[in-house]
């Protein structure tokens, strides 16, 4: 059973060209969801939502690098020319299968900067675009995409997921009074190309063997936490940061 209010709106899912994001869009567009794949990745994109076409659901790419403000604006206009308005936001993309590891002392400078215009300023820019169809809409709701990484004190990546969170806080209590939503997801280890690409194997397991769930997530687990959150089901639930980690990170 689908949650409520999910049939017949209309989602962008922002990195949907694979991994995770893949799994929101297909997710979304299952339950019944006019799913706008926006992806800097051309070839991508345009299979992501190739896909979900073929199987029944309603998908269009459009193409979007989300450190730009214009290339952003031009997603939001590009989404309601299609769909007649935008009702969720995932801020789903990220830099990470292909992040470069270094140190927060010696990154060099100008790559820093670089993925934190994607991977903060990304998010803060698409919320900013789609924001004025969700008000006109009288509602919206909108997924940022976090990390257990966000408390774990991990360079670069981990500053930019924690950062995501207070971003999400601070939204939430801007767009309130507007009944737009802002929660955030924050998947631990997951079972994804990226994965594999930035941790080894045999960390892998180590981090696997100290979960009480004992398992990989998947991006079908992480799909199920954002169709709630996106829904009317969590309709008295913004500011919220849910990880999805089979137990990585226990907070009181």
């Amino acid at each position: 059973m689908s949650p409520p209010g999910i049939a017949g709106k209309v989602a962008i899912v922002t990195g949907a060209g694979g991994g995770i994001g893949l799994g929101y869009a297909r997710e979304l567009a299952a339950a019944g969801a006019k799913v706008v794949i926006a992806e800097v990745d051309y070839e991508k994109g345009e299979a992501a939502a190739a896909s979900i076409r073929n199987t029944g659901g309603e998908a269009a790419f459009v193409h979007v690098d989300v450190g730009s403000e214009e290339s952003t604006r031009s997603m939001a206009a590009r989404t309601c020319a299609l769909y007649g308005g935008i009702d969720f936001l995932v801020n789903n993309a990220a830099c990470f299968r292909d992040m470069r590891q270094a140190s927060l002392l010696e990154v060099e400078w100008s790559y820093y900067q670089a993925f934190m215009n994607v991977n903060l300023n990304g998010a803060l820019l698409c919320a900013r675009a789609c924001t004025p169809a969700m008000r006109s809409r009288g509602s919206g709701a909108i997924v940022n995409q976090s990390s257990t990484a966000a408390w774990m004190g991990v360079g670069y990546y981990g500053l930019a997921k924690l950062a995501i969170n207070g971003l999400t806080h601070c939204l939430a209590r801007e767009l309130g009074s507007a009944n737009i939503r802002v929660n955030a997801i924050a998947p631990g280890p997951t079972d994804t190309e990226a994965l594999a690409r930035q941790v080894p194997p045999a960390y892998i397991g180590q981090m696997v063997a100290q979960l009480p769930l004992s398992r990989l997530g998947t991006p079908h687990d992480m799909a199920q936490a954002c169709l709630f959150l996106l829904s009317d089901s969590a309709a008295w639930i913004t500011g919220h940061i849910l990880a999805v980690d089979g137990g990585q990170i226990v907070r009181c």
